[in-house]
Order: C-alpha cells, then structure tokens, then sequence
C-alpha cells in the first residue's frame, strides 16, 4: 500500500476551498504534506500566563481566565441594520486582576451565547486601553471545557501547563487557526515516509519523523520541542546535501577532454617571465585547478579569494594551461569596463605572449580577444573568426558571448568572474557551446561562509585563496560620523589632499548617479547635513560637483557611474589608470576588478546604505600598490544604531570571511541564499546556516556516503519521496544548471 497519497491530498478536500485558498495564497500551502511542514515560529507556555494586573500594552498576548460578567449594551447606530448598533463587554478575571473584552457589530452573537459568566476560556489578542482601562478588542479564544464534577479546574491545569505554538501567519488566518487545520491533519503525520536512513537516524538518536512532527506541532515539554527541531533540522540539511551529491555524481559520469599543459608550453614561458613569485595558497589553488582539469569530467570549481589575493593571476594560468594543450578558455565579466580590464591587464601581463599570429610574438603566442556587445561591427566580425578558427586561445567578454552567433573552436575552460552577477542560465548557455562539457572555474571576491558555500555552492568543489600576494599594503578604515562630528568630514577631504600630494590617488563612492528624473535640482543636495534617513541618497555628480567648487577645489576631479556611454567609461578609467585623474567619483561600478595600484585613499559618502560584504569589496580597491591605503565611511546615521554598528564592524576587521559571517547573522538567511533556495517554499524553515555548521557540515559527509554507495536512492524510497518535494521544478532546474 503506498502511504505518500494521504500527505499529498490537496488542502482543500480537507479544510474546505476557503481556507485552502488563503492557505495557498498568503502561505504558499497546497496540500496536507506542506501544512505539517509550516512549523510554529515560538510557543507560548500556558503555565506562565501574564497576570492580568501586568498586561503590556501594545502587544499580543494569551491568557487564561474566567468569565465573571457579560453585558449586552444597544446603542443608536446610523451604519447597523434598523439603526441599532450592538456591544458586547465581558470581564474576566485570573482570580487577582480582571480585564475588559469588547466585541462589536456582527461579531458579538457567537461570544454573547458562549462566554457566560464561570466559563473558562484562553483569550488571544492585543492589548489596548479605553477609557484608562486594559482591554481586548475582538480577540480569539478557545473554551476550555471541563468535567461537571470538577468545575473545569482539572482542564484548566492541563491547558495551563500545556506549550501554545504559535504559526508563521497572516492577517488573513491568524496563528491558532492555522493550529487548528493542523491539529485536523496531524493524524496524517503517522503516514509520513522518513527521508533519513534508519542507520542515521538511530547513530545520532534522532526521533522517526512522524514522532518529530507531532512533537513539533503538540508539544508537552520544551524537551519535545528540542528533539522535534534537532530531527528537522537534520532532515533539511541532509535532504538538500544529497540532492548536491547526486549533482556532483552526476557531473562525474559526464565526459570531458582532459586539459594538461605541455611541460614547455605557453604556461611554462608565462611564469619565466612573471616579475614576483607566486604564494603559497595561489601554487596549492593552482595544483587543485590542474588535478582537475586533467580529469575525463567536467571540473566545477568554486575560487574564492579575499580582495587583491591574486584570483586573476590563478584564473589565467589555468586558461594557460588549457591553450597550451589545444583548447579554447574564455573569461566571462559581469560588465563592460571589467571586461574590458581583464582585457587590459591579461594583455599587460602577458606581453609578448598575447600576440599570437603577429609579427614580434612569442614561438608559444596566442591571441587574446576582447567580444563586448558595443564593439563595432568590423571589429565584433574579426572577433567571431578568431573565436570559431581556433586562433584566439583565449577570450574576454561579457554576456554577447553567449548570443547564438558566437561559435568556438574547441572550448576547453569557462572563468566566471564575479558568480553572483550571473544566472544559472547564462552560465548553462555558455557551457553548451563546448563539443563536450567544458571545464568550469567560477571567481568569488566576496567571501562566503563555509556553511554557505556548502549549501548554496555544494556542487561545486571550494578553493579558498585567504592570502595577500608580498607586497599589499595594509587598509587602514574610520567611520566618520558626519552629522555628530562635521570636522571629521572636513578631515577627510584633507586627507584625500594630502594623499594627492604625495603623488597618489583617491576614490570617492556614492549610491546614487544623480540623474534620475526623480532626483533633486542639480546642485541641491548638499553634502552630509543632517536627517540622513529623510533625503535621498548622496549622488555622484552633486557630490562631485560640490567637491570640484569647495573642498577639492585644484584638484582633477572625474566621474564614472553605469549609464555613461562605453567609450567614455573606458577613456575616464584610462586616464585614472594613467594618473591624470586625481580623484574618481564614482558609483559602485569600480566595486570589482578595478585596479589602480596608485590609488591609496577611498571615501564612501552615505556608507549605512550599502551591504557589509559590498564595503568590503570597495574598500578593496585601494592599498593595492606599496602605499597604505585608507577607507573613510562617511555616515549622519547615530551612533547606537544597527548601521553603524555594522560599519563599526567593517572599519574594525580587514577579514571578509569574519565579515560575511556578521553579514549572514544581520540578514534573513533567505537573503544570502538567494537563487539556490527559489521556490519560496522549499526555503529552509529550522536550519540556519551560521548557527548548524556542524549539522550542514556532517550532512554532506553523509550525504555523499549514501549517493556513493547508491545513487539512484533505490533503497530509499523515503529520501527520493523529499528530495522529489524539495526539487520542485524551479528549484531542479537551478541544480541541473548549477
């Protein structure tokens, strides 16, 4: 007989259509299995019920009491039917304080005919006052019915003592009704199909899961809420771990050339010529890379490097190796004026090696090309040749190289800069222009928790560069709070002065470009002044406006924001690279890859209103060459509030792994996990991904023991029950393309 049906009957046949559709409307539920899967957000222990003498105002709150009064009151009313408007007023009382509950209109015949005086009841609601007394308008409540012969008190006591779950709910179905359509279908969690395997389960003492729902869901003791959460939480994480080994298996049986340099190839001639020496962690990355590439499976690798750790230069040297052994690498960057660096500094870097077919190259040349979608037509056609005859070894665009008209010799190797600025379905397409699945190799400058790297990225293999290259300079970081202190400010810009005089250079970043139709008269917003919550955001060409007339006056001053035409981001960032640009302000379009080794100073205005992980991406912007660098985040927000204190965090720490951690821990986990949890209802519920690194961590092991031992899961029909509900089809498709 098979079991599932009775968890997949849709909610409607069971609750009826009305509350299945605000069910599936406002909570995503459809069907019995998703109910049992809502769990309570906190409980409430009846055995500790505010007194009625202490109610706190404003807030929702459950009591358990007695009717000691009732009274129906008529009053003249021109909106009630026959003009006669009525209200209910009954007064409980917990045997010390007594509190006042009102009901009006329609809603007054079911409570005037069930709360009569000594009735017993539990009463939901939100505490208001009226007329300088506590009371209930409208609340919910459930009697509580007990023996003739004991006046209730027995049912009271064992309500009392009992935990109240309380639901993740709307304003449309409130948390106890929610509690009740699952007290209907909780019988239904006897039928419930355990996803662990019995081994699991019994090795760490986890309850069977339809012990673990009802527990979850009809508490006695805060000890069933623990095992019930500690069940859970295993399943969400181990369910999810094995749908990303079953991903990694499945990459492993596809087939792909193996890419080995030849010992005196291309690569070998590149690092001849390398001025410095390569570090320790960019030599071990670099060897993982090479294992990989010389396998017969796709590799899929996931590098992850702090700012300026040197990501490119380990990037190029496997697109190195895959030339040197007939194949094609191709960079993808997030824009334009990145791929058009990459373009600039891989050239740079490889001198005379790049000019592959040219008089002057190297005996082991290739051809590095440039495929953006603003190039000219002439250009953009040499290009295609050189991509589809095999001549350009490598190449550097952006998206236009995944439009149809692009075709390659051999594709051997796919870069992805920058992960989090591409869809799935980008990276799939550029993937499919290989005769065979190409190698794959995605960047990452933000640095991603372990845990979050093996739930978000758990198909791809990690490799963490957590080491600055000789050289880099220490980042000195201040916040400047403008609004308390506006001499601070004017500090800053004299040190911006001052770094410029000493032969260097200086960013200034704001989140606005400033030429929106709905943004302020030009020139009239002023610099930090004050009400920081109230006005817009600080935008680059006020501010360099402003700067150009008052505090930086003398000095050059530019700008670079997104809708400038290619051309001119290109000729702005030359002539700042050059150094014929004092000071760049900009929007977040050089947050990454944007390197300028003579630049030492950056001031973000209106930091508070970027994200922990994209300040640090800046700040990384500077301090790249032998000069200290320095990053002032300039902010009116006060002093004891959450903004500033995360700035605190970022000016106290250079870490970007400690920093995404305080960033997870600020965020909704739904925030970070993004993509990888689409399907809002396959979301995780009880796992959080900082607080249950263990669990994530001991799942994967297990996980990939049993896809290893059995990857169809054909003796586990419960598992491939949860996986099938995990991977709705969005959510496949995610994995499938990851």
């Amino acid at each position: 007989m098979d079991l599932v049906p009775a968890l997949r009957e849709p909610l409607k046949k069971v609750l009826g259509p009305a509350t299945a559709k605000v069910m599936a409307e406002h909570l995503g539920l459809h069907t019995v299995g998703d109910l049992l899967h809502h769990y309570p957000r906190r409980y409430e222990e009846r055995g500790q019920l505010t007194h009625l003498a202490d109610l706190p105002m404003d807030e929702h709150v459950t009591v358990v009491a007695q009717v000691a009064d009732a009274r129906l009151h008529t009053f003249a009313s021109s909106k009630a039917p026959r003009g006669k408007g009525q209200r209910l007023e009954v007064t409980i009382t917990d045997g010390h304080g007594r509190l006042q509950l009102v009901f009006f209109g329609n809603g007054v015949h079911k409570p005037h005919k069930e709360l009569l005086p000594g009735t017993r009841a539990m009463f939901a609601g939100k505490v208001s006052v009226f007329n300088r007394r506590l009371q209930l308008a409208h609340p919910a409540y459930e009697l509580l019915r007990g023996s003739d012969d004991d006046d209730g008190s027995e049912s009271v006591e064992s309500w009392a003592g009992a935990l109240i779950p309380l639901y993740p709910a709307t304003a449309k179905l409130e948390s106890w009704k929610i509690g009740k359509a699952i007290q209907t279908v909780l019988p239904s969690a006897q039928e419930a199909v355990d996803p662990l395997p019995g081994s699991l389960r019994e090795g760490r003492g986890l309850v069977s899961l339809p012990e673990a729902l009802l527990k979850i869901h009809r508490p006695h003791t805060k000890a069933d809420i623990e095992d019930a959460r500690a069940r859970l939480k295993w399943d969400e994480a181990f369910v999810l771990q094995v749908a990303l080994a079953r991903r990694r298996h499945a990459e492993t049986q596809l087939p792909a050339v193996p890419r080995k340099p030849s010992p005196d190839g291309l690569l070998t001639a590149f690092d001849d010529r390398l001025p410095f020496t390569l570090t320790d962690g960019q030599r071990k990355v670099s060897r993982e890379i090479f294992d990989d590439l010389a396998t017969d499976h796709p590799m899929h690798r996931l590098l992850q490097g702090e700012v300026g750790s040197g990501k490119t230069m380990v990037a190029l040297r496997a697109m190195l190796a895959v030339v040197d052994a007939g194949g094609q690498a191709v960079m993808l960057a997030p824009t334009e004026v990145l791929a058009q660096q990459h373009h600039r500094s891989v050239v740079e870097m490889m001198g005379e090696l790049a000019e592959g077919g040219m008089l002057g190259g190297a005996e082991h040349a290739t051809k590095v090309v440039l495929l953006t979608g603003s190039m000219g037509a002439a250009a953009r056609r040499h290009a295609l040749l050189d991509l589809a005859t095999g001549e350009a070894g490598i190449v550097i665009g952006t998206h236009a190289l995944i439009e149809d008209k692009v075709q390659f010799h051999d594709l051997g190797l796919v870069v992805v800069d920058e992960q989090h600025r591409f869809g799935v379905e980008q990276r799939d397409a550029l993937r499919g222009k290989g005769k065979q699945p190409p190698h794959l190799l995605v960047m990452t400058a933000t640095p991603i928790p372990r845990t979050v790297a093996m739930t978000v990225f758990g198909d791809l293999e990690t490799s963490v560069l957590d080491q600055l290259p000789a050289g880099r300079s220490p980042i000195a970081s201040h916040v400047v709070p403008a609004a308390d202190k506006p001499h601070f400010l004017a500090r800053a810009w004299e040190r911006v002065r001052e770094e410029v005089s000493n032969g260097h250079q200086a960013y200034v970043v704001c989140p606005r470009i400033g030429d929106e139709d709905d943004a302020p008269k030009k020139g009239s917003q002023k610099l930090p002044e004050g009400d920081a919550e109230k006005r817009p955001p600080l935008a680059v060409l006020d501010v360099a406006e402003q700067l150009a007339k008052g505090p930086l006056q003398g000095l050059k001053v530019e700008v670079l924001h997104g809708r400038m035409q290619p051309d001119d981001k290109d000729a702005v960032m030359r002539r700042f690279a050059a150094g014929e640009t004092d000071v760049l302000v900009a929007t977040t379009v050089i947050e990454v890859g944007v390197n300028v080794p003579n630049a030492t100073a950056m001031v973000i205005m209106d930091a508070d209103r970027f994200g922990v992980s994209q300040l640090h991406q800046l700040r990384g912007r500077v301090g790249r060459g032998s000069a200290p660098g320095l990053c002032l985040l300039v902010t009116e927000m006060p002093e004891a509030s959450a903004a500033r204190q995360r700035l605190g965090a970022v000016a106290g720490t250079l870490d970007g792994f400690e920093l995404s951690r305080i960033d997870l821990e600020q965020r909704r986990e739904g925030d970070v996990l993004g993509q990888a949890q689409s399907g809002a209802r396959t979301s995780l519920r009880v796992l959080a991904v900082i607080e249950d690194e263990e669990i994530i961590a001991e799942a994967r092991e297990e996980a990939a023991a049993v896809v290893a031992a059995d990857p169809e899961l054909t003796g586990l029909p419960g598992l491939r029950t949860a996986l099938e509900a995990l991977l709705d089809d969005e959510r496949e498709q995610y994995l499938e393309k990851g």
